[in-house]
């Protein structure tokens, strides 16, 4: 599924979206606009909570909201903005929940605590590593631009949905996102 602000675009299996609106991906800072973006081979791991996933780029959808992965078991990077492991904001999601009750890679990212380890692998085959300074629980249409866009360091923020499912909306009431900082630059 793909989310603008205040408006559901509903993917065929009806999964639970992933992230907000094209209005925080137009903030300024989180675009490289003098660069096209190119393949990202890259796996996100999460010792504590059994995470092994590799990582697709997303873009934007041509409404304008940021793609999300096709399958469960994948995370996706919004490829418009930091790479992981570059000075600035790095946003992953994933999937929480799936169809006919099936496991999916961020089901149990509320686990994680501060201090708990995230890495990424990039295609060179270097590892950075993350540690969690908090978590946060935003409504679904709430604004938070801090999500994507970071003024100094290293971040790596990765999104789930959360709370109660709106059946009418086809999504859930809420969403999670852990705030991650580069080891080096704690």
């Amino acid at each position: 599924m793909r989310y603008k602000i205040g408006i559901v675009t509903v993917g065929a299996a009806l999964l639970c979206g992933i992230v907000w609106a094209a209005f925080f991906f137009a903030s300024p800072g989180t675009a490289r606009e003098d660069e096209v973006p190119v393949a990202y081979t890259a796996r996100l791991y999460i010792p504590s909570i059994g995470v092994d996933a590799l990582i697709e780029d997303m873009g934007i959808t041509p409404a304008g909201a940021m793609e999300t992965p096709e399958g469960p078991d994948n995370v996706g990077w919004y490829s418009l903005g930091s790479r992981p492991g570059e000075v600035g904001t790095a946003t992953i999601a994933g999937h929480r929940g799936w169809k006919n009750g099936s496991a999916a890679v961020f089901d149990h990212l509320d686990a994680l605590r501060k201090g708990d380890v995230i890495q990424v692998m990039n295609s060179s085959g270097e590892l950075d590593s993350f540690i969690v300074r908090e978590t946060r629980v935003y409504g679904r249409d709430e604004y938070a631009p801090e999500v994507f866009v970071s003024s100094d360091g290293t971040h790596l923020n990765l999104i789930t949905c959360v709370g109660d499912w709106d059946k009418s909306l086809k999504t859930y009431a809420e969403r999670l996102v852990v705030f991650a900082e580069k080891v080096s630059d704690i």
